[in-house]
């Protein structure tokens, strides 16, 4: 039996007939065709459908969509502000790295939702928010160089006098 729940995907409302037993990666990726999520392990092994579900960063293969009526999701399409990249996205490209792709939507899900906790992470704390995220082409590296390029940036911005 179907049930019509109500969800926020990347600010937009959606009426979605669902399973009981059907996951949210499933939802948005067949219901709602945003297919940038991507469902590899569909165990929570591996961070490939990771999406951010009111601010969090979550496996959305573990992630039933009937418990999501009301909650804000966002995924990676959900990103992009007027036409223009986030800055993990930016970085992610300019510091190469991206190989495949397949596993890129997530890990770039798992560094938004951990700047968005955690503005200032160390190294140490940028490789444990992105340890649920397995790739097998980049060796992480550059991945985390271009997480740390962000919060640089970020940092060098000059602060707004409080007024």
């Amino acid at each position: 039996m179907k049930h019509l729940v109500k969800l926020n995907v990347n600010g937009n409302p959606y009426d979605v007939m669902v399973a009981p037993n059907e996951t949210l990666a499933d939802a948005v990726r067949r219901k709602l065709r945003l297919t940038g999520t991507k469902i590899s392990c569909n165990q929570g092994d591996c961070g490939a459908c990771t999406m951010l579900i009111d601010g969090k960063s979550e496996l959305s293969c573990l992630t039933l969509a009937v418990g999501c009526e009301g909650k804000e999701i966002r995924t990676i399409e959900g990103l992009e502000t007027n036409g223009e990249l986030d800055p993990v996205q930016r970085a992610i490209l300019e510091k190469q790295g991206v190989q495949c792709g397949f596993c890129t939507p997530g890990i770039i899900m798992s560094a938004r939702g951990l700047l968005d906790e955690n503005p200032n992470p160390t190294r140490e704390e940028i490789k444990r928010g992105l340890s649920g995220n397995l790739c097998r082409c980049t060796g992480y590296s550059k991945i985390i160089a271009a997480v740390e390029s962000v919060v640089n940036a970020e940092n060098e911005q000059p602060k707004l006098a409080q007024l």
